[in-house]
């Protein structure tokens, strides 16, 4: 089954309205975004998340800062994995000592040759910890959370060597088209499940309930 990540939670109510609607992975976002939150809001979040007897992994989102600060964060607030959705190189992503969510920006002009380049980079020998790499799409000045999809083509011959965790512009009405089409390790949403800026747990149950019913599609069919 495709992991599915739940982005951009900013309180405690959704936290747990998330966990509950069978999410594997609920982000956090210390990055400059409006869904930014401190790391004294996102502790609280997670204490609340960790008394459920079944919680997703918690993962931090972080772009563009020294990794010192970043493990120092991920231990205070104890994340369970660390995403880089910024220009960070693979040999930062060596000082990074939780395992890892590596974004690799998608450009409308880039190849799968190129994208499959940067993936073999990663998984040479050196990474001590472990990682998956998540395609989204590439904004100027905008690090993630835009709503906008890439050519899912390129995910397609991509996933066919490495996993990979897709983001960008999915939906509850589309991601099940995407699972059906691409063999994603999983996807990512974040803007797509929302309604006026906030999280919606009907979008989110929706979102959730697409691929599973997709994944049966596939299943039935194969």
């Amino acid at each position: 089954m495709s992991k599915i990540k739940i982005c951009g939670i900013t309180d405690r109510k959704n936290a747990i309205a998330v966990a509950k609607a069978g999410a594997d992975f609920l982000g956090l976002v210390f990055a400059r975004s409006k869904r930014r939150v401190s790391k004294e809001r996102a502790l609280q979040i997670v204490e609340a998340v960790h008394e459920l007897k079944q919680r997703p992994l918690i993962v931090g989102v972080f772009v563009n800062l020294p990794a010192v600060e970043i493990n120092s964060i991920a231990e205070y607030c104890r994340l369970d994995l660390v995403q880089l959705s910024g220009d960070e190189s693979w040999r930062y992503c060596r000082e990074i000592e939780r395992p890892l969510i590596k974004v690799i920006h998608m450009e409308a002009t880039q190849t799968a040759s190129q994208v499959l380049s940067e993936l073999e980079e990663g998984y040479r020998p050196g990474l001590k910890q472990k990682h998956i790499c998540l395609l989204d799409t590439k904004t100027e000045d905008v690090y993630g959370g835009t709503g906008r999809a890439f050519d899912w083509r390129l995910a397609e011959e991509v996933s066919g060597r490495y996993p990979i965790i897709i983001a960008g512009g999915l939906s509850p009405q589309n991601v099940g088209s995407l699972i059906k089409q691409v063999n994603a390790w999983g996807v990512d949403v974040s803007s797509g499940v929302e309604s006026g800026g906030e999280k919606d747990i009907k979008k989110i149950d929706a979102f959730i309930k697409a691929v599973r019913q997709a994944e049966k599609e596939v299943e039935i069919a194969a």
